[in-house]
């Protein structure tokens, strides 16, 4: 599909009115050439029937003296209706002339272009002739023969049409300049719809666009509020619904995690107190069992690690108490331990985050620890790192990695959707993409002011 260019609006509206005035200008110009050659071929035409008439008048007066005179004779009437350019003649029954006048046309001042002259002697045939016949007594004694030079009416054509051209060259750009303006006037709210728009793209609900004289501008900004309020009360209500599920579910991980510290920790901690005792007897009365003793004693041992682990991702270290910064630097510090080197994990800060309500670090802690887990587990990432920055009105968290960067578990999983409810919660907005040198980027940005003012519970 071909890609037409977009103009501005005021331009588009500015060219269509100067196409609409130079039509305009163009028909009136046509009219008073119309207009001008028929006056010009009634002017020959009248011409005409006066020469017929003295010459007939001649021929009578010849006739009533019977007295022979010189017939035709163009002389009388010539000097009356003679005018530049203009032919008189006299042809008889025959065809041949047997008189002819013809006035000389100066040459004009500003001579038509030769364009305009092949165009207007196409479309009004200027050298047209004019005749009459000359009758007396029934007899038809010859006709007279009126015309004007092709040249002389062109240059008349062209001097009516050349003041309306210099009356279009004047009038066309000032006209054009006057619309403009005028819609530019006109169309100077609309960039107030467009801030509001692109406000409202950035999550800014707040934008309310103020009334407008124009009928069609108001009903726009009737219809753009009431979006705008209407986005804003279904945000307000989705982050209220997402503070509840966020609660209950960090509810129901202390609750898991309490389930597994008692009931399943204990039971490995037994399990580990009864090998140490088995392998005690072994040792006296059967040393062909010391192997599966240290087995089981092993086995346990394992899943007591991986229990810490999971008991830590679900009961993170109470965020409000160690700081936002001291919990990022321990859960790092725990997947550099955990990855054994194979995953490198780094994190760096810019700014003061003591001051930081405990509900945003509760859920930005929340957000890291998932964005860790995606990039090490799901991406196959080799490396991460993690840069935290607070400026006076938001907080910038950036996540870069080299593992897998079209992995589909961790662009659809429910971890990376509970990530995007936590920042949507806080009112803040986030991008996954390729980076730079491949692997995955992260951006979250969350606003102070907007996470303050509809703040999440805090997640333990």
């Amino acid at each position: 599909m071909w890609n037409r260019p977009r103009f501005d609006l005021k331009v588009r509206l500015t060219l269509r009115v100067a196409a609409i005035s130079a039509a305009c200008f163009a028909a009136i110009s046509a009219y008073f050439l119309i207009t001008a050659d028929r006056e010009a071929h009634a002017r020959i035409d009248s011409i005409a029937a006066i020469v017929a008439k003295s010459l007939e008048l001649q021929q009578g007066k010849i006739q009533w003296a019977a007295s022979p005179r010189d017939f035709p004779n163009l002389d009388p009437v010539a000097a009356y209706v003679m005018t530049p350019g203009l032919c008189l003649a006299f042809r008889g029954p025959s065809g041949e002339m047997l008189q002819r006048f013809c006035s000389g046309a100066p040459a004009p001042a500003s001579p038509s272009p030769q364009v305009f002259a092949a165009f207007y002697r196409s479309l009004f045939d200027p050298g047209r002739e004019a005749t009459r016949p000359v009758i007396v007594r029934g007899t038809r004694l010859g006709e007279t023969v009126v015309s004007v030079d092709p040249a002389v009416q062109t240059a008349e054509a062209w001097h009516e049409a050349g003041r309306l051209m210099i009356a279009l060259a004047i009038a066309l750009p000032l006209l054009c300049l006057l619309v403009y303006a005028a819609l530019a006037r006109a169309l100077r709210p609309t960039r107030l719809i467009r801030t509001g728009l692109e406000r409202i793209a950035a999550n800014d609900l707040s934008a309310r666009l103020p009334p407008f004289d124009l009928a069609e501008l108001s009903a726009i900004r009737d219809g753009f509020n009431h979006l705008a309020e209407s986005l804003d009360n279904a945000l307000a209500e989705r982050s209220e619904l997402t503070r509840k599920l966020i609660a209950l579910q960090d509810d129901e991980r202390r609750h898991l995690a309490r389930e597994l510290h008692d009931e399943f920790g204990q039971s490995l901690a037994a399990i580990r107190a009864l090998a140490s005792s088995a392998r005690q007897t072994a040792v006296q009365d059967c040393p062909a069992l010391l192997s599966e003793c240290d087995g089981i004693a092993r086995t346990a041992t394992g899943m007591m690690e991986t229990l810490r682990g999971t008991l830590f991702r679900l009961r993170p270290p109470d965020v409000e108490e160690l700081g936002l910064v001291a919990s990022l630097e321990g859960l790092v510090a725990g997947w550099n331990g955990r990855s054994r080197g194979e995953t490198r994990f780094s994190i760096r800060f810019d700014g003061a985050f003591e001051t930081l309500p405990a509900a945003i670090s509760a859920n930005l802690y929340r957000i890291v620890q998932e964005a860790l887990t995606n990039a090490a587990k799901h991406a196959g990432a080799t490396k991460v790192d993690l840069h935290l920055t607070m400026a006076a009105n938001e907080i910038a968290l950036a996540i870069d990695d080299d593992g897998r960067p079209n992995d589909a578990s961790s662009k659809s999983g429910m971890g990376l959707l509970g990530m995007r409810e936590r920042v949507a919660a806080l009112r803040g907005r986030m991008s996954f993409e390729v980076g730079a040198n491949g692997g995955s980027a992260l951006r979250v940005v969350i606003p102070l002011t907007a996470a303050e003012r509809h703040p999440l519970g805090q997640a333990a």
